[in-house]
């Protein structure tokens, strides 16, 4: 074995140099002289060397730069949107954007039939809400709200391109945002309307929702903290609160309730598509101003939302073949001028000015209320010339002054002028009953005697003035009560003049007309001025038996959720004028005016009418007031701008429209008998030649307060015997 093992030969690895190899110096100078040709290839064309350089150049300082930049700006971004984050409110709190309250005014049957200020319906959630209204939002807003982070890049350069192609600036028009982005907007940022700061809650909205480059970049932050800190639905609920949708709705909760009378969690496809479409211009669509507007808007919705598969081809048929229509209350809109009355008058802090949602019972009856609109429409539209710009306003009223129905004009629109209650105009004859008024409770007497003949009472600093008769002529003596009844002028300045001016005056403002009165001998004939609700209260005071009489809307105030009310008012009874008996014997001396005066057209079959017609210097207002046991009307017509009526006086148009007006008041009513107390009719002795009428002298003898006898004959009757 051993020898074996020595005859073989040990194993051992060969040894190897492990140090590289020199190259041939052949080789290498090859290569070097291949490294110094490379150079001399790359060159080429010098200007070409040159430009490429250049493109190096620049294309390394665009990538420095905007690296850099887009760092700088996701960090300022990502900053901004942690700030939004963290100062950003609980969702609770984001619901009502409302900075004032509303008022919400329901009639004497206690339904709602008007609302003023910004109603916010209550909170909706987009679990709770109708599924039709969620997609009709989504489909018109923003169809890939479920899929984004908050802004759409896609739906931004759409509305970039379909400005440019519509002429508009790149900015300008449609802007693409997000219904997050929009929230954003409707949030303003997170910055609180600060009356100091912006003059109206308007201006403050207004710059909200500017449409600026800055505006769309500050957006995006606080967008992007919207989305980090909310779920998609809970930012949908949010728009959904907080949008506007017209006609003082603030939320698709007070729209639906609005405009159709009930909840947005029962909404169908119509309604939802109508309410969905007033997000691009509430104003323009609002059923309550141009149903048919808002019925093609809805349409387009309907088309938008069968395109995005929300509607099933049967329901879109459907929702096209029965549009949404305005519920009967929406629909009817009575009571504009009664509600705009109602806010002026009623306590600033609960209506004008409110920060709170008030519930406002009231005195308005929708049924006076539409057999008044329907008395002014049928007169114009029958007896008033095509095309004429003739003005109308009506006020009835019930006798202790609470006021049932009102048209202001012949086209109300909500904060537009009210005739009855804003318009200060001359009262002409209509004003006589106070004068009269004043005349019984100084002892004169309805079949006393005044002679209507011609008279001139000189006025420092005027001259001399003559009274004239509507029909230039004179009729002798005349009782009290025919030149009432007949509205004769010149019996009318003796008896104020017999008086005295100031006691007619002080009768005059104890009633209610407390604008200043005319001081010449023109204040018997209407020279003064006052509005229609001043008026028809004043002749309430007369139907009541002579107490004082404050016109009143409001019965009650309260908050929304509250029971016990702020405010109540049961009647609108004042201090007593005159005494019950001379109301009640004017009241028949005006019941006159009606059947044998000036007033005939206003008769009531069944019905005692007391009433008053005026008409002033060329015919630039026409007056009807008068009242039966239940109820006082008056009724004004005339120009804004002052112009004579043409061939109208208070006993013809007027008087129509306030037969038309009572007539239907008082339809399927049993007739009562006026408070009325009609006097007895002297016994009248043939004077002997020469004397005058011992009837004639008793209003003389009776009526001076303060005045001379000589004075009150003087007035009364200097005329018998040839004086002026």
């Amino acid at each position: 074995m051993k020898d074996s093992a020595k005859g073989k030969r040990r194993l051992v690895a060969e040894r190897r140099d492990r140090r590289p190899a020199k190259k041939p110096k052949a080789t290498q100078r090859t290569r070097a002289s291949q490294s110094r040709k490379r150079p001399r290839q790359r060159s080429g064309n010098i200007l070409v060397r040159f430009v490429t350089g250049l493109v190096s150049l620049v294309w390394r300082i665009l990538w420095g730069v905007t690296w850099r930049l887009g760092a700088t700006v996701a960090a300022l971004l990502f900053l901004a949107s942690a700030y939004f984050y963290v100062n950003m409110p609980p969702l609770g709190d984001l619901m009502d954007a409302r900075a004032r309250g509303s008022v919400t005014m329901m009639d004497a049957d206690g339904n709602v039939f008007a609302w003023r200020g910004e109603t916010f319906g209550g909170v909706i959630t987009a679990d709770t809400v109708s599924p039709h209204l969620k997609n009709a939002i989504i489909a018109t807003e923003d169809r890939r709200f479920y899929s984004h982070l908050g802004v759409s890049p896609r739906g931004i350069a759409g509305a970039i391109r379909s400005n440019l192609q519509s002429g508009r600036g790149a900015f300008s028009g449609a802007g693409g945002s997000t219904i997050t982005q929009q929230v954003a907007k409707l949030l303003c940022l997170g910055v609180a309307f600060d009356p100091a700061q912006w003059d109206s809650e308007a201006a403050y909205e207004a710059d909200c929702r500017r449409g600026t480059v800055w505006r769309k970049v500050q957006e995006l932050p606080f967008a992007f903290a919207l989305e980090a800190k909310f779920s998609k639905d809970e930012i949908l609920t949010i728009y959904m609160n907080r949008a506007f949708l017209g006609a003082g709705a603030r939320g698709f909760e007070a729209a639906a309730q609005r405009y159709f009378g009930r909840s947005a969690n029962e909404v169908g496809p119509a309604e939802a598509a109508m309410l969905a479409g007033l997000l691009v211009a509430p104003s323009s669509f609002a059923p309550t101003r141009n149903l048919a507007r808002a019925q093609a808007r809805a349409n387009v919705v309907i088309g938008l939302m069968a395109e995005q598969g929300y509607l099933t081809e049967y329901e879109v048929v459907e929702a096209r073949a029965f549009p949404a229509t305005l519920s009967q209350q929406a629909e009817a809109q009575r009571g504009i001028h009664f509600a705009d009355w109602l806010m002026q008058s009623g306590p600033a802090y609960l209506t004008r000015n409110t920060t709170e949602d008030v519930l406002m019972r009231t005195t308005f009856d929708p049924r006076i209320q539409s057999a008044t609109e329907d008395a002014v429409r049928e007169i114009f539209e029958s007896r008033v010339r095509e095309g004429s710009e003739a003005e109308v306003a009506v006020i009835v009223m019930s006798a202790d002054g609470a006021v049932r129905g009102m048209v202001g004009g012949r086209q109300p629109t909500v904060g537009g002028f009210n005739r009855a209650t804003q318009a200060q105009r001359q009262t002409g004859s209509a004003f006589k009953p106070f004068l009269y008024a004043a005349a019984l409770e100084n002892g004169f007497e309805p079949f006393d005697i005044v002679e209507d003949a011609p008279l001139t009472i000189t006025i420092p600093g005027s001259g001399p003035w003559s009274p004239r008769n509507y029909d230039n002529e004179f009729h002798g003596f005349v009782t009290m009560t025919e030149a009432l009844a007949r509205s004769l002028n010149t019996p009318a300045v003796r008896i104020s003049e017999a008086m005295g001016r100031d006691r007619v005056r002080q009768v005059a403002n104890q009633f209610g007309l407390n604008s200043e009165l005319a001081e010449g001998p023109a204040l018997a004939l209407g020279a003064s001025e006052a509005s229609l609700l001043e008026m028809t209260s004043a002749y309430a005071g007369i139907l009541n038996g002579g107490k004082a009489v404050r016109p009143y809307g409001i019965e009650e105030l309260m908050l929304l959720g509250e029971s016990a009310p702020l405010f109540e008012a049961s009647n609108g009874m004042g201090e007593r004028v005159i005494s019950e008996r001379s109301a009640q014997v004017l009241t028949w001396m005006m019941t006159r005016v009606v059947a044998e005066g000036t007033g005939g057209r206003a008769q009531l079959d069944g019905w005692q009418v007391a009433a008053k017609t005026g008409t002033t210097q060329a015919a630039r207002d026409a007056w009807f007031i008068g009242f039966t046991a239940d109820y006082v009307t008056g009724v004004w017509m005339g120009y804004d701008d002052n112009s004579p009526l043409t061939g109208v006086t208070g006993g013809g148009l007027p008087a129509e429209i306030w037969r038309a007006t009572m007539s239907r008041v008082h339809q399927g009513d049993s007739p009562r008998p006026l408070p009325m107390l009609e006097p007895a009719r002297p016994v009248l002795e043939a004077p002997q030649t020469g004397q005058v009428p011992p009837q004639a002298q008793a209003p003389a003898q009776r009526g001076s307060e303060g005045g001379s006898l000589d004075d009150a004959i003087r007035g009364i009757l200097g005329s018998i015997f040839g004086g002026n």
